[in-house]
């Protein structure tokens, strides 16, 4: 079982290169969750034959590592289908698009759901591993946060069934036709509850025989709780926030009706920013634009070939969604201010800014070198400058092309990018496209190829991305990363040693990547800085780098070895309050437990030092200080 879950998590892992943003999101996920099954299936190969009798009991930990194998084959499945809408095989993308949203909420539900019963105790799961699938199961929950009360009764009553026994009558009357529902679900509402009912039966793998016979039984017995009203307020209304729910005035709301051409034919969801393609159709601006950057060539709703790629601002269909909004009282999806869109996430009105950005993204990809440098360094300056320019510029479809040209031989250029990299991913949300279009590697070689200047921005936009805890595990786990930091903090500017040092202590939280970088030589790296007087003034990051990896064993053990220790007590004595403090920390952590590295603290002389910190110190200087002085009488040191 465990093989065969690995197997399975692996293939799901290199399926999301070229879907939707959600999937390849869901399906990095599904690979944080490779080394939890390496671990389950190291520990069954420890067991024996322990395993096949100890997972048929329901209640065993074993049962679980079944519930997880259904959950996987429902995000393949999901996959399949997601890549069968991105491929354009899909003659109704509305129907299409509405199913893979409810079953992008059910699958994430489901896996959230088997993960949380996986016992780490049984299974012997390392600290670094369950660190990695607390992370996974965090992500999860919020985007459960987004599903609606009434979805997740429904999941739940749909998963029971889909596990339960009864699953085997069903199979029992593939004669009975999908059809027959009609005459019972003839309302808006039953039809929308049975679209859910076989759209989530189809990504667990149960559609086409079964699936009628369970949306009647499904149906019956929401219908004899209040599911299916609190349903149709839900699928008819607007959600609103918990407290404005409870007034009369929001009873009206939940009818309220969204005009059809309000909404985005893609998303549908109100249009903050529709535009007018070549087809005459509407659409907001961001996934058209996606669309249309994932090398389609047609109109999504008509599926006419677009004769060019201009997108119009729809400005009547704008104003006509300020007004109902207003009209109705519902919260605009945006508001101008000064003739221009705040900064929350949508675009300026001003079109001038957005085709001159347009015409730079263009020029990135032209046959002319120069063109494409000139290009690059314009949007370096432009990403630098604004928050809504690092919007337009992710916006207009530069990142992917940014991030091929750190692979051109043209080391200018590659500094140009890199740094328009770094400056974008200032904007959060431009994180995570900027790791979805594949930046890892590129950013890589040119913080072990590019000249010093581009070094220094990779290692940077390397601390920037990093920020996000996921992707902390990717960009320290991808082979490569953490050596060339480590080069750069070894040999490079000062400048570049800051960048390497802030970069490897963002990753270093991480426990994972503690390990990773001690192999990489980090230590030598940080020890041969203290000694140097030339990078005095980095003292302070490298203890506070060398305080997050003592934590670790491979850590403790190589700072010790690395002849440390005089150093630190030399700090006690000459550093400054915070770089006392910090040498303090270590010194305790390489001590407990260590009767060796205690007397050889003692010879050293550490006692003043120690004992003056302990009163005139920072609160947290004496509180180290004291306790490493504790530690010492109990040997009999002082």
């Amino acid at each position: 079982m465990a093989d065969a879950l690995l197997s399975l998590a692996g293939e799901i892992a290199t399926m999301g290169t070229s879907l939707a943003t959600e999937s390849i999101r869901l399906a990095r996920k599904v690979s944080l969750l490779i080394h939890l099954l390496e671990e389950i299936r190291d520990f069954a190969a420890r067991s024996g034959g322990r395993t096949a009798s100890s997972s048929s009991a329901a209640s065993s930990p074993w049962s679980c590592l079944a519930d997880l194998a259904f959950a996987l084959q429902a995000v393949k499945k999901f996959l399949l289908l997601s890549g069968w809408k991105s491929a354009g095989k899909n003659s109704n993308l509305e129907s299409v698009t509405k199913k893979l949203a409810i079953q992008y909420q059910y699958v994430t539900w489901q896996l959230e759901k088997v993960l949380g019963n996986i016992s780490y105790e049984h299974f012997k799961i390392s600290d670094e591993v369950q660190e990695e699938v607390e992370l996974v199961l965090a992500q999860l929950r919020r985007e459960i946060e987004k599903i609606g009360v009434e979805n997740l009764h429904i999941f739940q009553e749909i998963y029971n069934m889909l596990t339960s026994a009864n699953v085997k009558d069903f199979k029992q009357q593939r004669s009975f036709k999908l059809q027959a529902t009609n005459s019972n679900t003839t309302g808006f509402v039953d039809r929308e509850l049975r679209d859910m009912v076989t759209g989530l039966a189809e990504v667990n793998g149960k559609y086409n025989y079964d699936t009628a016979r369970m949306t009647l039984k499904l149906m019956d017995r929401l219908k004899r709780t209040s599911h299916v009203d609190q349903f149709k307020n839900e699928k008819s209304g607007i959600r609103l926030s918990n407290s404005e729910r409870s007034t009369v005035d929001d009873k009206k709301r939940d009818s309220l009706e969204i005009p059809e051409d309000f909404l985005c034919p893609i998303s549908l969801e109100v249009m903050r920013d529709p535009v007018i393609v070549s087809t005459g159709q509407t659409y907001e601006r961001s996934f058209i634009q996606r669309w249309i950057d994932c090398g389609n060539g047609t109109c999504p709703k008509t599926q006419q070939k677009l004769q060019n790629h201009t997108l119009t601002p729809n400005y009547v269909l704008r104003s006509l969604i300020m007004q109902w909004c207003e009209a109705n009282k519902i919260e605009q999806p945006y508001r101008l201010a000064n003739g221009r869109m705040r900064s929350d996430g949508t675009f300026p009105e001003i079109t001038g800014e957005r085709s001159f950005i347009n015409n730079l993204v263009s020029k990135l990809t032209s046959w002319s070198r120069d063109e494409q440098r000139s290009a690059a360094a314009e949007l370096r300056s432009l990403a630098k400058r604004s928050t809504n320019n690092r919007k337009l510029i992710a916006e207009a479809g530069a990142i992917p092309v940014l991030v091929s040209l750190l692979l051109v031989d043209d080391k200018k250029t590659q500094e140009h990018a890199v740094t328009s990299l770094l400056n974008l991913s200032i904007y959060e949300h431009n994180k995570e496209v900027i790791m979805l279009a594949g930046a890892v590697l590129p950013i890589i070689h040119v913080l072990r190829d590019g000249n010093m200047e581009a070094r220094e921005n990779a290692s940077a936009a390397f601390f920037s991305l990093s920020l996000v805890d996921e992707n902390k595990i990717t960009i320290g786990g991808t082979p490569g990363a953490i050596e060339a930091l480590v080069e750069l903090l070894d040999n490079g500017s000062a400048r570049g040693k800051k960048d390497a040092a802030s970069a490897l202590f963002n990753l270093c939280i991480y426990q994972g990547n503690k390990s990773r970088a001690v192999r990489a030589g980090v230590v030598r790296a940080l020890v041969k800085m203290l000694e140097d007087s030339s990078t005095s003034g980095m003292v302070d990051e490298v203890l506070t780098i060398l305080s997050v990896l003592v934590s670790h064993k491979e850590g403790k053990v190589a700072i010790s070895r690395a002849n440390t220790i005089p150093l630190l007590i030399d700090l006690l004595r000459t550093g400054q309050p915070r770089n006392k403090e910090n040498a303090t920390a270590i010194l305790l952590a390489l001590c407990k437990k260590d009767s060796k590295n205690l007397a050889c603290i003692g010879r050293m002389g550490a006692v003043v030092p120690l004992t003056e910190l302990s009163k005139t110190g920072t609160e947290r200087a004496k509180r180290k200080a004291t306790s490493l002085l504790e530690h010492m009488q109990k040997l009999q040191i002082l």
